[in-house]
């Protein structure tokens, strides 16, 4: 028999980025949550657990500074003072810089940074209930409320459930929102570098027929080293040869793709990979839920927005709530979901459509496609006002934004 614990406001389902952003950014609102990871945070945070880096935009670092990780997070993180995008490392390419006045197009952290501060705050956060090592076994939803059973026996109590488990979300699947999927076929390669010469905070996004690759510039290591993360996307009939070359012949391949850019090469950290996928949920709300961050929508990482997309959810969600809150109203009420269901699928959609189109766009092969790509290229990197469009967009600061994503 179940024994139901304090209720709270919301119930989270998923401790990882996204889901604490929530739960921290709630707290911030007056706002109280249980939060639900069935990982030990000391794994997820351990040393060589995540060797990832993320890219995050100037809207998503509003929303950390907002919350109070500013001061935490600030050392840790490597400006990104303008991204080169080339096709195959050819003449013609874009270049993006904002002006001085408006900062950089956004910071590079490691995902273990990410993540010790948003544990270490939501730790010290009462409004945060965090169960860790916790394994849901049931979920139940009606007009009354939400709980969330736990195999010790537990019952989290409250009045919105919110999925935030990633791609394969119980709690989207139990409440039978289809998704828009398709496999790219393809598999991420991620690792960090070391190299001989600076990056000059500029993130490359070289594009080659058989896929991506992505250098985005780290902080120098504690040796002086300069370092970038690698994203090379491969097909997956050649993903397996790719990972089994030795540190020695993955960096000399490495370094062809990269044209000398950075001189020589090593690695900094183990390699991991991932296939790649479209997923695009039908719907984001269901009777007292809320999908955020992966468990709505998975993308391709090119130009890292996949984060950065689950953190505009986040944003949404929380103004949502607190204009409920202001009103009176319940947070798992129809209405303020109707809201964020409104306010997020079009952005959502048109982002997602967008970095698909890329990719497929840059995986045509052949001279002529490079041709007319290249030619393309040109003319945007002589349109300054097309230029800026496509600036703000990766900086998360175009369309109507809530507050905690503004400056």
């Amino acid at each position: 028999m179940a024994v139901f614990s304090d209720r709270r406001d919301i119930v989270i389902l998923g401790g990882g980025m996204v889901g604490m952003t929530l739960a921290l950014a709630a707290a911030r609102a007056g706002l109280t949550c249980h939060v639900v990871e069935r990982d030990d945070p000391a794994t997820l945070t351990a040393e060589g657990a995540d060797g990832r880096a993320s890219a995050i935009s100037t809207a998503s670092w509003n929303l950390f500074a907002n919350i109070g990780l500013g001061p935490a997070l600030a050392p840790l993180g490597c400006p990104i003072a303008a991204i080169a995008v080339t096709d195959g490392m050819k003449p013609g390419r874009i270049d993006f810089r904002p002006r001085p006045q408006e900062g950089s197009l956004g910071r590079m952290f490691a995902n273990r940074d990410l993540r010790l501060a948003l544990f270490a705050a939501a730790a010290d956060d009462p409004a945060i209930a965090w169960h860790t090592g916790a394994r849901v076994t049931a979920r139940h939803r009606d007009a009354h409320g939400v709980s969330a059973v736990l195999a010790d026996g537990r019952a989290l109590a409250g009045s919105l459930l919110v999925g935030a488990e990633g791609r394969g979300s119980p709690s989207r699947e139990e409440e039978g929102i289809g998704a828009v999927a398709w496999p790219y076929h393809h598999r991420a390669i991620v690792t960090a570098l070391t190299h001989s010469l600076p990056h000059d905070h500029v993130a490359w996004e070289i594009f080659y027929p058989a896929g991506p690759f992505a250098l985005l510039p780290l902080l120098d290591d504690a040796e002086g080293r300069h370092r970038s993360a690698l994203v090379w996307t491969v097909p997956e009939r050649d993903a397996k040869g790719v990972l089994a070359l030795t540190d020695a012949a993955f960096a000399a391949e490495v370094t062809r793709r990269m044209d000398g850019l950075f001189g020589s090469v090593a690695l900094a950290a183990p390699r991991m990979s991932y296939p790649l996928s479209y997923q695009n949920a039908v719907r984001l709300t269901g009777q007292r839920l809320a999908l955020v961050g992966d468990a709505a929508h998975g993308m391709h990482p090119i130009a890292g927005q996949g984060l950065n997309l689950g953190l505009r959810d986040v944003a949404a969600l929380v103004e949502v709530l607190s204009e409920g809150q202001r009103l009176g109203l319940d947070p798992g009420d129809a209405q303020l979901l109707a809201r964020y269901e409104r306010w997020r699928a079009l952005d959502v959609f048109t982002v997602m459509s967008v970095m698909d189109g890329i990719v497929r766009l840059f995986g045509i092969p052949g001279r002529l496609p490079s041709a007319v790509r290249r030619l393309g290229m040109g003319a945007v990197q002589r349109l300054p006002m097309l230029k800026r469009a496509f600036m703000n967009e990766a900086r998360g600061v175009s369309g109507t934004l809530p507050p905690l994503l503004r400056g």
